[in-house]
């Protein structure tokens, strides 16, 4: 039988993260905030590039861990970034300038997610991250999807939310929330959804 947790292991352990993406770790990690892991940050940045991702948004910025690895991908891409935290979004600015972002690459904006997205333009864009509380997830999931252009890919993190989604014995309201988020995609016309292993389990949900 094959050894899944050495092979997760070997998963996790694959990517190297460039210096500047490790200084921002290190930081969130000061503020104790929790970031993506390396592989799943890779995994994004693998998204984006061959979704050829110009224009993204990120709901949870956290310390920018994750946003550094999705303007990894290309030179060009621009991010919109969003976050209720003030604290945590000074310090990904701060990790940002370290790692040379241009300012013209980035929009930082503080709020309620569901609110800003709610007016940024439909169809506007070609990647949709987010790394929200799962009970979050089902009021800010429409607007998300209506925010991708043909061919768009929506990404969300903590799918398999501490390795509880997969145990159908668990019912709390999180892992009930993400496993409803999953059925959703699973039998829905238009889309193409696969959950990927990394860190705590990685959704990508294409849009036809």
């Amino acid at each position: 039988m094959i050894d899944k947790i050495s092979s997760w292991k070997f998963v996790e352990e694959y990517a190297l993260e460039p210096a500047h993406i490790s200084a921002a770790r290190h930081h969130a990690e000061q503020l104790g905030v929790e970031s993506v892991t390396v592989a799943t940050g890779n995994q994004l940045a693998l998204v984006a590039a061959i979704a050829r991702a110009k224009n993204i948004v990120e709901a949870g910025t956290g310390a920018g861990v994750s946003s550094l690895w999705l303007l990894s991908a290309s030179k060009d891409s621009v991010l919109t970034t969003i976050d209720n935290e003030p604290e945590y979004q000074n310090v990904a600015r701060k990790n940002f300038t370290q790692a040379n972002i241009p300012a013209s690459r980035l929009r930082v904006i503080n709020g309620k997610a569901k609110a800003v997205m709610g007016n940024m333009a439909d169809g506007g864009y070609d990647m949709v991250f987010l790394d929200i509380e799962p009970n979050d997830l089902e009021e800010l999931l429409p607007t998300a999807v209506n925010l991708l252009r043909p061919a768009g890919v929506l990404v969300i993190a903590h799918a398999l939310w501490r390795d509880r989604v997969p145990n159908p014995t668990l019912r709390d309201d999180e892992t009930s929330a993400l496993r409803a988020m999953l059925r959703n995609f699973e039998d829905s016309e238009g889309f193409i959804a696969s959950v990927s292993m990394v860190g705590d389990g990685l959704a990508v949900i294409a849009k036809a």
